[in-house]
């Protein structure tokens, strides 16, 4: 048997995270085009190219190596932003997972700062640490993406290097170029302090959202 990527429904108190699929398009084209101030370096569609982007990742979750989710937000019950598990990884055993990529996460500008990144990524990581039992959860950035940086800096997860001409650059005007990109970690051992952590982060953002009387 050889282990098979396919990432299950997860749902907290901010954020579920479900399947990606073409009856998400309405909204994330619509969360697409918010506030695009903060895409410089990441994989965000226009409005008129989610379908073909929803399509490409469909694509790479047939091949075994995606497992891609739109992001609810459960306040609104609409789709603001997308995220997946990536490059998964059987060193020891084929049917057992020993490492997992999360990537290709963006939002729309107005969910950024709510709380919902950092309930989506306390999701996954319990996912694979918890029930598929992987050594790491790893995750990469370009370089110069101050603002991703410090986002998974936030998580716990640490810095292992910067790789140069590691990945595809996403930026504009450098198609066709590579980056370097920013490779950050967290190990099994260090899961249960980085479960508080993140914990007690979406609990802050949660009680911020609560009306107060």
């Amino acid at each position: 048997m050889t282990f098979a990527l396919k990432g299950p429904p997860l749902e907290g108190t901010l954020v579920r995270l479900e399947q990606l699929d073409h009856r998400h398009a309405a909204d994330l084209a619509a969360a697409a085009e918010e506030d695009r101030g903060g895409y410089a370096y990441t994989w965000v569609p226009r409005a008129d190219e989610v379908g073909a982007y929803i399509d490409a990742q469909l694509s790479r979750a047939a091949s075994g190596r995606l497992a891609p989710y739109a992001q609810i937000s459960l306040a609104t019950g609409r789709a603001v932003g997308a995220t997946a598990y990536w490059e998964p990884r059987s060193w020891l055993t084929d049917d057992a997972l020993d490492a997992i990529e999360v990537g290709f996460t963006w939002l729309a500008g107005s969910a950024q700062g709510t709380g919902l990144n950092a309930e989506a990524k306390l999701l996954l990581f319990r996912h694979a640490f918890e029930v598929w039992q992987v050594s790491r959860v790893d995750l990469k950035t370009d370089a110069r993406n101050t603002r991703s940086r410090a986002a998974i800096e936030k998580t716990g997860a640490r810095l292992e290097g910067v790789l140069r001409n590691w990945s595809r650059s996403w930026a504009p005007g450098e198609e066709g170029r590579l980056r370097d990109s920013a490779i950050y970690s967290i190990t099994a051992a260090e899961w249960p302090e980085r479960r508080e952590r993140m914990e007690r982060r979406v609990r802050s953002a949660a009680d911020a959202l609560t009306p107060r009387r």
